[in-house]
């Protein structure tokens, strides 16, 4: 597959071939929903808890007698058919939330979902993409030099920049993400990708072990 290479002017410079082993695999939706589904259950915290019956305070002593009160019998106050005791069947911060997906199958989701974007010609290509200091608004007039204004982009580092990440923190519907940190839920949350040259050879470093 033929793409263009842009420069920050949003000038064509040449042709480049992507490399078929990662812009050109097979595409499967069901391992990719697997993977975000996962990514989305691994990202849980599972703080929602509510006490039982052996967690509330109080209710150390039987209330009142077994026999002839009158009332119905009770042992503690902690029982869940009180107010204030405890709850059955409650939610608790020890359910863990994590599915386990194996990292080749991560890794191929990623691949399937970067050959989806270069096939539906969401890729934009750059030469290099540099930053001399830490300025938004240098950084959006990069970006307005191409048509994708209204529509969710993701710029894929090659490796950490602080200029470039720190510039995108304010402009909406931008992220910044390095290429080594790539994953299924960012590729799909955001439409147009804008790739440095040298990320694709960081993706291929690392994601064809």
């Amino acid at each position: 597959m033929k793409v263009w290479v842009y420069n920050q002017k949003g000038e064509k410079i040449e042709e480049m071939d992507l490399p078929k082993e990662i812009f050109g695999v097979e595409i499967n939706p069901d391992l990719i929903h697997q993977v975000a589904i996962s990514q989305m259950a691994n990202k849980r915290q599972g703080t929602a808890h509510t006490k039982d019956r052996g967690e509330v305070k109080g209710g150390g002593r039987k209330p009142w007698r077994q026999k002839g009160t009158g009332r119905a019998r009770h042992g503690s106050i902690r029982s869940p058919l009180w107010k204030g005791g405890g709850v059955t069947f409650g939610p608790t911060n020890e359910k863990n939330y994590e599915k386990k997906i194996p990292r080749k199958m991560r890794r191929k989701a990623i691949l399937m979902l970067l050959s989806n974007k270069a096939l539906k010609n969401y890729l934009i290509v750059l030469n290099e993409l540099k930053m001399e200091k830490i300025k938004t608004k240098l950084l959006q007039e990069v970006l307005k030099n191409f048509p994708y204004q209204d529509e969710s982009r993701l710029i894929i580092l090659p490796d950490y920049d602080k200029n470039i990440i720190l510039s995108a923190r304010n402009l909406p519907k931008v992220q910044t993400i390095e290429a080594r940190n790539l994953n299924v839920l960012d590729l799909l949350r955001c439409k147009y990708l804008f790739l440095p040259r040298q990320s694709i050879e960081v993706i291929k470093k690392i994601f064809l072990k």
